[in-house]
Order: structure tokens, then sequence, then C-alpha cells
């Protein structure tokens, strides 16, 4: 129902997972002649320039693609047919790079290098999320977080074998014992948890000043949703949730989540924080979080636009959620 309104929901490619499966038809799609990659560098989309950034799709034949180390990963094909490729450039020096900017929670640089086309350069896909378009940034999510598995999955979990790349970069394989595995995708539950007129909301330690979100963690085995929820509120806050439904989700590579969005109703309202986890956590009430999101509040800086916290703070608020 929600879907149009999340970043990274939504990408224009068929993944032809057909494609996949024979060597033979991957070589097929990489020499189609309106086949195009999708260049990385350390998590970071190849973007043009601008208020609007778009992902840049080179030819496969361009010459910054020779610093690709790895095969390429089949993405899948366009409504046209048009073949998408993923490639990452990691080990190339030459881009222009601040290593305290890189290890910021929002770096805002942009990264240069000889070769590039003209107005592109590599961009965050967090500090750029309220700006990307919706299929741009749904390819760029599945890039990049199949990417990143790759770098972080390269030796097989049943024998410790280094693996090698597989089905065009959506499994990989072990030589050694055979066993195949596959990329991962972690549920978190993030929880628009609300009182009468007030909403949750919390910050971590880390985060920029005066951030606020709503709270969220990571799904344990065995856990549904709703248990998932109410555990999550419980430990970080002490609070105590009744209902709770679901009301949209949202892949969030950084580096392989899944945010399902859910809304509880509390039913208490002492709050007792979880120091580890929290550095607070605070009732904001309907009329106060619409000025924050507004950004009128000179001690809440809200979810950022395009992050799902953002959207569902954006619907409560308008009696959507």
């Amino acid at each position: 129902m929600f879907e149009d309104r999340v970043t990274f929901a939504g990408t224009e490619l068929d993944r032809a997972a057909h494609v996949r499966e024979t060597q033979a038809a991957l070589d097929a799609a990489w020499t189609h002649p309106q086949a195009r990659v999708a260049a990385f560098w350390r998590g970071k989309p190849l973007l043009t320039e601008g208020e609007a950034p778009r992902t840049v799709w080179l030819d496969v034949s361009h010459p910054v693609l020779s610093h690709a180390t790895k095969a390429p990963l089949f993405l899948g094909e366009t409504a046209e047919g048009a073949p998408r490729f993923a490639h990452d450039l990691s080990s190339w020096d030459e881009p222009v790079a601040d290593p305290e900017e890189l290890a910021q929670f929002l770096d805002p640089s942009r990264n240069y290098a000889p070769g590039l086309p003209d107005g592109t350069s590599f961009g965050d896909m967090r500090a750029n999320i309220g700006q990307l378009d919706r299929a741009d940034a749904g390819t760029a999510a599945t890039a990049r977080g199949m990417l990143e598995w790759h770098r972080t999955h390269g030796f097989c979990a049943r024998c410790g074998h280094e693996t090698e790349i597989d089905k065009g970069g959506w499994a990989r394989r072990c030589p050694s014992c055979s066993a195949s595995h596959f990329p991962r995708t972690d549920p978190v539950v993030i929880m628009l948890i609300t009182h009468g007129n007030d909403v949750l909301l919390g910050r971590s330690p880390g985060w920029p000043p005066r951030m606020y979100s709503l709270l969220a963690g990571f799904m344990e085995p065995g856990e549904t949703l709703e248990a998932a929820v109410r555990r999550e509120v419980r430990e970080e806050a002490a609070i105590e949730v009744g209902e709770v439904r679901y009301i949209a989700s949202q892949p969030w590579p950084f580096p392989a989540s899944l945010m399902l969005g859910c809304g509880g109703v509390a039913t208490s309202r002492e709050i007792t924080i979880d120091p580890v986890e929290m550095d607070d956590v605070i009732w904001v009430s309907r009329e106060r979080c619409a000025a924050a999101m507004a950004g009128d509040d000179p001690e809440i800086v809200p979810a950022r636009k395009g992050a799902i916290a953002h959207t569902l703070i954006d619907l409560w608020l308008r009696d959507l959620a």
C-alpha cells in the first residue's frame, strides 16, 4: 500500500533469474549491445552531480571498469531487455577521498578520479537518500547489498575454503565441498510506537547531534514481527506494547537489512532507557513532531527524508498509519 513512498523499495529492472543459471546466458548478456554497468567505489555508486543525482550506467568497455578485480554482478534487465550489471572498483586508489569523511555516519563527500565521465563522482547513498530517483535508488540498493555480501562472505561457512562467485553474483560456490551460499538479508523491525497524542522517539550513540528516530532492532530466531516489536521496545525503553500492525518495508543495504515498519500502541508510558543501546528516548507530541519534521524544533532533528522512519512518522502525522 505504501511501497511507492519508500526509498530503495522500487526498481524498474526485471531480475531475469533465468539468465543467472548458465554462463552462456551471462556471457550473452555481457556482450549485448545495450549492456551497461553501475560502478561502485567503497560502497558508493557513481552518480551524476546536482540536486537530483542519477545512477551512471557505463558501457561495459569503459576504461574505468578496468580497475575492477572481481567478476561483474548481474542485476537484471530493463523493460526493453537491456542487461544491467554492477562492478566493484574499491581497490582503485585514485578517487580523491578524506578518510575522516568516509568514516562519518553520513559521508557528505563526492569522490572524483581521472577517467570518470564529466559531471560524475562517487557519492554516499545515505547522504543522498532524499534526492535519489526512486527507481535508481532501488537498483543501487540491490547492487550495494550484493557487493557488500560478496566482500564479507568470501569463505565457505562449512569448510573454510575460499568460495567463488556463482550465478552472476547471486550465489557463491565452494570448490572444495560444493556448498552453495546465497546473499543474506537481516530482518529489522522499526516501530512507530504511539500513546494517545504522542510518538516514541530515540537516539542511538554515535548519531549526529539532536538526531532522533523511531526505535528499531534486529529480529531474533523464532520471533514473529509482533514479538520482536514488543521485545525491542521493552529492552530499549521499558515500554510495554499491546496491538502491533505491519505498515511497510524498506531494503536498507547498510549492509544487508530489510526494515519492517510496524505500528504499535503502548500500554505504559514510563521510560527507562538501556544506556548501552540508547542515548535518549522521549515521548514527543504530534504538534512538536510536526514542527521537528518541518525543521522548526531546536532540539530534535527527525529521521532523514527517504528513510522509512521519516515515511512512518509522516503517515502518522497525516492519520494514514
